[in-house]
């Protein structure tokens, strides 16, 4: 697929979303930067792409830790980056209200960056000397937005739609409304012309038509049975820790669990597993599917 040449698509791993630099002819940016643990490597990708220019902004779709645990680093590397966030976000990261931003929620971490300016929808945004315009994408985050360029045709759509689906949808877990949102979110997609999508995770693509359809069959499915997304926020959010950490004592697996708040949430209002239980059963979800594999006393990431 053809991408403007003042555009730089970062596919990462899943623990770190995809980043996207621009190379205006004035200005730099970067949209999302990844996770903490990556942090190093995020800087050397961003400055590699930069080819010697400095980054004047940071833009995060919304603020899981995925797609902002790199911009404390890239801040304190370009020390004139402004950073922008959605606008229901702002004075949560000025204050750094931790019970209202989402790491500790899902059992991660994010170091602390600052944020200076917000993307309300509707905005229109300039990034590699193209227009975009900035859409409210509710579901996966009740904050989130996409970013959309008409004339080429391009959608960075964060987590709201991928190849196949689209990120967990968290907001249902802790008793919050998702799956209308989530619903609403791909039918605007669908009015959208878009040629190319650059999800949060995985290759850009250009099948949307099968891609949207996917994601309303999932949706579907999911809202049929909200057990389900309960069940698949836990085994993601497993994964994401064993995806950072390679490995894990599987004595130690209960009680990580139970530090995850959303893990509880799932597990009071949708599982109702004892803690020895739910590690015992979490474990069976990510071998059955290839995710991970059990050695002796551990459990392994398997990519």
């Amino acid at each position: 697929m053809k991408l403007p040449s003042t555009m730089v698509v970062l596919e990462r791993g899943w623990l770190s979303s995809n980043n996207i630099v621009f190379l205006g002819k004035d200005r730099t940016a970067v949209v999302d930067t990844g996770y903490a643990t990556h942090a190093e490597q995020t800087l050397e990708l961003v400055n590699h792409a930069l080819n010697g220019r400095a980054l004047d902004a940071i833009y995060n779709t919304h603020l899981h830790s995925d797609h902002c645990g790199g911009n404390k680093i890239l801040q304190d590397n370009h020390n004139k980056v402004r950073t922008f966030v959605p606008v229901a976000e702002l004075e949560k990261v000025q204050s750094w209200k931790q019970a209202e931003l989402t790491f500790n929620m899902c059992g991660q971490y994010c170091a602390r960056f600052t944020a200076e300016d917000v993307m309300h929808p509707g905005d229109k945004i300039r990034l590699g000397d193209l227009d975009w315009v900035a859409h409210s994408a509710p579901g996966h985050d009740p904050s989130s937005v996409v970013l959309y360029c008409e004339k080429e045709g391009i959608l960075i759509s964060a987590d709201a739609l991928w190849e196949r689906g689209f990120g967990v949808i968290f907001p249902e877990i802790d008793g919050r409304a998702g799956f209308e949102e989530t619903r609403a979110t791909l039918d605007m997609i669908g009015e959208l012309d878009v040629r190319v999508v650059i999800p949060g995770h995985g290759k850009p693509f250009t099948d949307v038509k099968k891609s949207l359809n996917i994601a309303h069959s999932r949706i579907d499915f999911l809202e049929m049975e909200p057990v389900r997304n309960a069940e698949n926020a836990v085994k993601v959010l497993l994964k994401f820790l064993l995806l950072d950490r390679q490995e894990i004592k599987l004595s130690e697996l209960p009680k990580l669990l139970h530090g995850i708040p959303l893990v509880t949430a799932a597990n009071k209002f949708y599982l109702h597993y004892g803690l020895i239980h739910l590690a015992h059963w979490a474990v069976n979800q990510l071998r059955r599917s290839g995710a991970a594999e059990v050695k002796g006393n551990f459990l392994y990431n398997v990519d």
